[in-house]
């Protein structure tokens, strides 16, 4: 009955953690989107572009032009309507592109999805296998090499990596992989140092195991919920980098759209882009953080 009582009550309070969760995930995506609506229609030139400076024009289609956009004058109207809209899952019309959002969203957020998904492999191997091999090999001067390039890595721009690899003609997700790389090899590298000095792993080496045993069986276990939490900051470091570099990159993703839109003013796409990224991060951040969770339940 004890133990009956006990698993009830672990239940209810976990089902009142994800509720809480669930609710301060909508709040702040609801927060986000009226923050980012809220930038846009202040920020300079708001109601303005380029089709009203064409000479051709008469004054009533100049005129036309700006009634466009006398909806979304008033923020606290256009962002219920908005809402109102997004729970119906008309996600509105780009004012820019003339499409409805729903169609772009479908066309370009593939794209980004899978340059995100390939410079996250390409950067956790890259910094794993780097932190690994410093943790095998202990050499110095081989550790003073890999902290040097995660460096210099990690200094560089995004917009550097960005027009370099399109100088060299080289696939988007290359620069995304050397953006989450250096962030992701210096947080392993210090934790399988820090775990390396844990009693057990020395007992583990005074009982004459090799490293590489030691490092898969001993090390990587331990230090499994804190990779599942940094896979789901990673995420975070990918998206934040591809937008840049698909704008400047000229790639037909989620980021190219995300520049057309800025300097178009297209506060609804704006809106809705903002909304995806914040999603985005939250759900990645979440989801990291309950398999780290469920991993030290299970170890415990």
């Amino acid at each position: 009955m004890a133990s009956g009582s006990a698993e009830n009550s672990r239940g209810r309070s976990a089902a009142r953690r994800f509720l809480q969760r669930l609710v301060v995930f909508f709040i702040t995506l609801l927060l986000a989107g009226l923050l980012g609506a809220t930038l846009v229609r202040f920020a300079p030139g708001f109601g303005l572009s380029t089709e009203q400076l064409d000479t051709r024009l008469t004054p009533e289609s100049v005129q036309a032009l700006r009634d466009a956009h006398a909806g979304e004058r008033n923020l606290a109207l256009f962002y219920a309507r908005f809402l109102g809209g997004l729970f119906t899952g008309n996600l509105g019309t780009s004012s820019s592109f003339k499409r409805p959002i729903t169609e772009l969203l479908r066309e370009r957020l593939p794209v980004t999805l899978g340059a995100i998904g390939w410079g996250m492999v390409l950067g956790w191997l890259l910094a794993s296998s780097f932190a690994a091999s410093a943790w095998l090999f202990r050499s110095r001067t081989y550790d003073l090499f890999t902290t040097v390039l995660s460096g210099i890595f990690l200094c560089l721009p995004t917009a550097a990596l960005a027009i370099l690899f399109l100088l060299m003609r080289a696939p988007g997700r290359f620069a995304i992989a050397l953006v989450v790389f250096p962030n992701v090899f210096r947080y392993v590298r210090n934790l399988l140092a820090t775990s390396g000095e844990l009693p057990h792993i020395i007992t583990a080496r005074a009982k004459g195991l090799g490293p590489s045993r030691v490092l898969l069986w001993h090390v990587l276990p331990p230090a499994a919920p804190q990779l599942f939490a940094l896979l789901g900051v990673s995420v975070s470091m990918a998206l934040g980098a591809a937008i840049p570099i698909e704008a400047i990159a000229g790639i037909p993703g989620i980021g190219q759209l995300a520049w057309q839109a800025a300097l178009g003013r297209d506060l609804p796409l704006l809106v809705n882009l903002t909304l995806i990224v914040t999603a985005v991060t939250l759900l990645a951040n979440w989801a990291g953080e309950l398999f780290a969770q469920s991993l030290r339940s299970h170890a415990a």
